[in-house]
């Protein structure tokens, strides 16, 4: 790359949005779906992206919290900055997924310690309806469930597994709180981030089949009841996520939004997440016939991924184009 296309790069990724780990979280859920059909190569590709995505993220993010503190804080009370999580904990579970257990315990871990910072910051700066990113509380919580659980059904620890059915009841919890705060206009006229309504619904659901795949012979979580209520939560949040996209597809249809924003990243990866908690929730509960529609699902979300990272590079194109360079020529 040049000099001038550099220094253009740089300016336009310096004007990136806090949301922007939705691009990894939608190719890291993108690459588990595609792991758990069966379509390791293409998984592969996708989770090379989505570490690749993910490395230039995190590099920002330090540099931004060593050297420009004032405007790191003023991000982090926003609730795209808790995509930093979400992000960070599917690239985890993806990790655990292929058995690398140290990386995924070593994403965890930064993971968790960002998790109460960023969120406690969040949640105090909820002010009147908000837009669909204010599900981001409840994504990032149970993203973390989903990789505490899927981590403590490969290594076998128990209170792992129990911490992240705590993480799984808090962060229905807090779906509650947003969607009381959700503005239901969003579903009409939203340019992308209102489809997390479902998402965070998928992600539970995700979190619940985990939890339920965790137990085994040689780690004994739940009993009967327990194991009943977490199968039936599981299932009704995956009936209600499938509701939310039936809904959220045919107000896509009656109020098209053709025009490309960023944010439509945040649709990819809904659809990306419901399909990876169909197929896992079938694999969870003991019914094959789920393998279908999830496929289906999955190869809609390729599909949109294409679209969305062809629309993304035709942005950046137009953006650079328009910014001035300010380094040597």
């Amino acid at each position: 790359m040049s000099g001038t296309g550099t220094s253009r790069f740089r300016a336009w990724w310096a004007q990136r949005p806090p949301a922007a780990g939705a691009v990894v979280l939608a190719t890291g859920i993108v690459s588990v779906g595609l792991s758990l059909a069966g379509y390791e190569v293409l998984s592969r590709i996708a989770f090379g992206l989505a570490c690749a995505f993910w490395l230039g993220l995190a590099a920002d993010f330090a540099v931004r919290l060593l050297w420009d503190r004032r405007r790191w804080l003023t991000e982090a009370g926003t609730p795209g900055a808790l995509t930093a999580v979400a992000a960070t904990a599917v690239l985890g579970t993806r990790f655990s997924i292929a058995g690398w257990q140290t990386v995924a315990e070593a994403l965890l871990a930064p993971a968790v310690v960002l998790w109460p910072g960023l969120l406690v910051r969040v949640l105090g700066n909820w002010r009147g309806r908000m837009p669909g990113t204010v599900f981001l509380g409840c994504v990032a919580t149970q993203s973390l469930a989903v990789l505490g659980a899927t981590i403590a059904g490969a290594e076998a620890v128990t209170w792992l597994a129990h911490t992240a059915l705590v993480l799984f009841w808090f962060g229905l919890v807090l779906y509650g709180f947003a969607l009381a705060r959700f503005e239901w206009r969003q579903v009409i006229i939203g340019a992308g981030d209102h489809w997390i309504v479902g998402g965070a619904l998928a992600v539970s659901a995700l979190a619940g089949s985990k939890l339920i795949a965790a137990d085994s012979a040689r780690l004994y979580l739940w009993n009967s009841d327990d194991r009943g209520v977490l199968r039936a939560a599981t299932v009704a949040l995956l009936v209600l996520d499938v509701a939310w996209c039936v809904v959220l597809l045919a107000a896509e249809i009656v109020w098209p939004r053709l025009r490309f924003d960023l944010r439509r990243w945040s649709t990819v990866f809904p659809l990306g997440m419901t399909a990876a908690t169909t197929l896992s929730v079938g694999s969870a509960v003991d019914v094959s016939w789920l393998r279908t529609p999830g496929e289906v699902v999955l190869w809609i979300a390729v599909a949109a991924w294409l679209v969305v990272a062809a629309g993304t590079v035709r942005f950046y194109l137009a953006a650079t184009s328009g910014v001035r360079s300010t380094g040597p020529r």
